[in-house]
């Protein structure tokens, strides 16, 4: 399982309300979340983003309330993957839950910069960031989570048995 798409920077301490403004959280529909995602951090994003870009943010990505909200504006709008220096606990969680891949590398985090083209090996863990040449080892997913995301989330995943 393969990433490769252009990226998206952002710093440390993403939260939650920046991911997703509260004031949109009275909507299930995933295709209106994705609209508003990253709006009130960079008003842009959501005309600029492709489908198989990647997300890059610093530590502790995902803070803030619980809402399941956040990852799936992030995979709705497209975003295949998102690398981070950390995540917050329950954003790691509920990313996996509907099979939006997210990786750890704080390596990563720091080098790789806005606009640069990375392709990201579930597998391995590798991820290339091909304008620079640069590579970095994160941690692959074990077996049953790749099976999660394979099938596109938890839910799934338990249906697909």
């Amino acid at each position: 399982m393969e990433a490769r798409g252009s990226v998206f920077k952002y710093g440390d301490n993403i939260d939650t309300d920046v991911i997703i403004p509260a004031r949109y959280l009275n909507t299930q529909n995933a295709r209106e979340l994705a609209d508003h995602c990253m709006e009130d951090i960079d008003k842009t994003f959501i005309t600029r983003v492709q489908a198989g870009d990647i997300m890059v943010g610093g530590e502790n990505f995902g803070c803030g309330s619980s809402r399941e909200h956040a990852p799936l504006a992030i995979k709705t709008a497209g975003i295949a993957c998102v690398i981070a220096a950390s995540f917050a606990r329950i954003f790691y969680r509920n990313a996996i839950n509907i099979g939006l891949p997210i990786l750890e590398c704080p390596p990563a985090s720091t080098a790789i910069r806005e606009g640069d083209t990375v392709s990201v090996n579930f597998d391995t863990g590798v991820i290339t960031d091909e304008t620079t040449g640069e590579t970095f080892q994160a941690e692959p997913f074990p077996p049953f989570i790749q099976k999660i995301i394979r099938s596109g989330g938890l839910m799934a995943s338990i249906q697909a048995r």
